[in-house]
């Protein structure tokens, strides 16, 4: 069931910037795991600026689009620390990270037709 309209999606970007953003500092991450943290954040950020959301201007990025990269990368964080050889706090943040951001990809409704 798709629970999550667009406008609470968006929201939830911006929430998630501000963790990928603050999570190096607030857990103490470093090296490769931090400079990523702060990478997302980045992409994230243009990502959803970039994406045409209802009731916003146009965009170029569609929502079905941004759904699509949101469920790759989340896949792809959960992967990640065990391909790097990650352990404890990086490992679980970047696992955690992945699950919420597939859970949330779960629940939106990423057609128009469906907000």
């Amino acid at each position: 069931m798709r629970v999550i309209t667009a406008g609470l999606h968006r929201l939830l970007d911006f929430v998630t910037i501000a963790g990928f953003a603050v999570a190096p500092s607030v857990l103490g991450l470093a090296g490769f795991a931090a400079s990523l943290s702060y990478v997302l954040a980045a992409v994230h950020l243009t990502l959803t600026l970039l994406t045409h959301f209802p009731g916003s201007a146009a965009r170029p990025v569609s929502l079905a689009l941004h759904g699509a990269i949101e469920l790759a990368v989340g896949v792809a964080l959960i992967v990640l620390p065990w391909l790097a050889g990650w352990g404890g706090t990086a490992r679980m943040f970047y696992v955690v990270a992945g699950a919420v951001i597939l859970g949330v990809w779960a629940l939106s409704a990423y057609r128009a037709a469906a907000v």
